[in-house]
């Protein structure tokens, strides 16, 4: 089967994943899936992950939640789709959330958060919203 957007199936993987509550996701790896869950590590959205080498590459995601119990990731949402491509300027990426939240920017330095995008001076392709 061929997948047409593999980031709006991780997206939808981690959301459905975190509303039944599940402690970890197995999904299959690419660099890019490995980078974009090392970033949420990062910032703190997803516990954590690891890399399976079976019959083929697997990417582990533990997913994380709150001491009562509801997900850290709340909300998370694709932005730029293989249809529609959306760029933004260094000056023009958007605050999440009042910055409460991240955007997912892909810079020619790699998937950066908008802060560390603005701070570098960097604009690029606007991946997703986590909130």
């Amino acid at each position: 089967m061929v997948m047409t957007d593999p980031i709006a199936d991780l997206l939808t993987r981690i959301r459905n994943a975190t509303r039944m509550g599940h402690k970890k996701l197995v999904i299959g790896h690419s660099k890019f899936k490995e980078a974009f869950v090392k970033l949420l590590v990062d910032e703190g959205y997803l516990a954590e992950y690891a890399v399976e080498k079976n019959q083929h590459k697997d990417l582990v995601i533990g997913l994380k939640y709150t001491a009562d119990g509801k997900a850290v990731i709340q909300g998370i949402q694709r932005v730029s789709k293989p249809g529609l491509r959306i760029y933004s300027r260094r000056d023009k990426i958007p605050y999440i959330m009042s910055g409460l939240g991240i955007a997912v920017v892909s810079t020619s330095k790699g998937l950066l958060t908008d802060n560390d995008a603005r701070r570098s001076g960097l604009g690029g392709e606007l991946i997703c919203r986590v909130w």
